[in-house]
C-alpha cells in the first residue's frame, strides 16, 4: 500500500497552519451562533414573544454550512489555496457579524 498523502506533504509555514486554526475557530462559531437562533427562535414563538425572524435563522444557518464547506477545503489542500479559504472563511465571517449584529 501507499503512503498516505498526509506524510508526504512537505511542513506548512506556521502563519498558515494559525490562519487555518482561527478560521476553524471562526467557522465554529458561526455553527453555534445558527443553532443558539434556531433555538431562540424556537422558544421565542412557543412563548409568544418577540425572537429572531426566520430570515435571520435562514442567514445565519447558509452562512454557517458554506463557512464549515469553504474551512474543510482549507483543511484538506496546503499553501496559497489553504490560506485563501481560511481567509474566506474570515471574511464571511465578519460580514455576516457586521451586517447581522452591529447594523
Amino acid at each position: 500500500m501507499g503512503r498516505s498523502r498526509a506524510l508526504r506533504r512537505a511542513p506548512e509555514p506556521r502563519v498558515v497552519r494559525l490562519l487555518r486554526g482561527v478560521s476553524g475557530v471562526l467557522a465554529g462559531g458561526l455553527v453555534a451562533l445558527a443553532v443558539g437562533l434556531l433555538v431562540a427562535g424556537i422558544v421565542a414563538q412557543q412563548r409568544a414573544v418577540p425572537g429572531p425572524g426566520a430570515l435571520a435563522i435562514g442567514g445565519h444557518a447558509l452562512a454557517a454550512a458554506v463557512a464549515v464547506l469553504v474551512q474543510r477545503r482549507a483543511d484538506r489542500t496546503a499553501g496559497a489555496p489553504a490560506a485563501g479559504a481560511a481567509l474566506g472563511v474570515v471574511a464571511l465571517t465578519v460580514v455576516v457579524l457586521g451586517a447581522q449584529w452591529l447594523v
